[in-house]
């Protein structure tokens, strides 16, 4: 042990020193990360946010022997990363090893928003980002569970069938016969529906979407005399057919 090393355990062995150390450790992490404390000092929680705007909230746990043992670290994550540290470690050190966890997740969060936006997910109030599965409504009282591998989310998931066999079982089929089909390179929406070989529900907000979604042209018959004559001859070009408003309305 080097003669810093031999200091820094002589200060620590006064309970003061380990506040000192903690609040000196905080200020590097930045105070307006943390989120609350113990009032031991011994229960930290700071506020992450990752490269694509996700709020994430680090839980760390400190001995009082801080920083001969290392910390312990929780949050809402699939997986915990193994915590790297030595008695020169700090504070920021292990929320940098956060961050690069973090990073290492994107893909799994990304897969997971894709099918929440995309697909009847049910109970979607009780998720949370360290939630692996999924359960998907399929229509007509069939849903099927999958179990999406956080470190290769691309991959196939683990599929589970719920509902009544006669309705369950040729879907079942259809997945047996053709998850060898997957690929990484497709969304697992898409993917979900190549395999099963039909048009998977979707929720209600995106056939709302779909709804207010209209060819512009469809418009014109909104528009004064002059710029809707200007989208008849537009109309020629594209091929889109008036609507029987407009066709009445505009005479050359």
């Amino acid at each position: 042990m080097d003669f810093i090393e031999q200091k820094r355990h002589k200060e620590l062995a006064n309970p003061s020193s380990f506040y000192r150390l903690v609040y000196s450790e905080i200020e590097e992490v930045g105070w307006e990360r943390l989120v609350r404390f113990g009032g031991d000092l011994e229960f930290l929680s700071f506020r992450i946010t990752d490269k694509k705007g996700r709020v994430h909230i680090m839980e760390i746990q400190l001995d009082k022997t801080y920083p001969q043992k290392p910390p312990s670290v929780s949050a809402e994550v699939p997986y915990i990363f193994n915590v790297k540290w030595s008695v020169k470690s700090r504070l920021k050190d292990l929320v940098q090893q956060f961050r690069e966890h973090l990073e290492k997740l994107q893909e799994f969060w990304s897969t997971l928003e894709d099918i929440d936006h995309s697909l009847c997910v049910t109970n979607k109030k009780k998720l949370s980002r360290a939630t692996t599965c999924r359960q998907i409504d399929m229509g007509n009282d069939c849903s099927i569970m999958l179990s999406i591998n956080a470190r290769d989310p691309r991959s196939l998931p683990e599929c589970r069938f719920m509902g009544s066999g006669p309705v369950v079982n040729p879907v079942r089929k259809l997945w047996l016969r053709n998850n060898k089909r997957w690929m990484k390179d497709k969304t697992l929406p898409e993917n979900l529906a190549f395999i099963l070989e039909t048009e998977l529900p979707r929720p209600s907000h995106v056939l709302e979407n779909d709804q207010q979604v209209e060819c512009g042209i469809c418009y014109a018959q909104y528009l004064p005399i002059v710029v809707a004559g200007l989208s008849i001859l537009f109309v020629w070009w594209t091929g889109c057919a008036l609507s029987p408003q407009l066709g009445s309305t505009l005479t050359f």
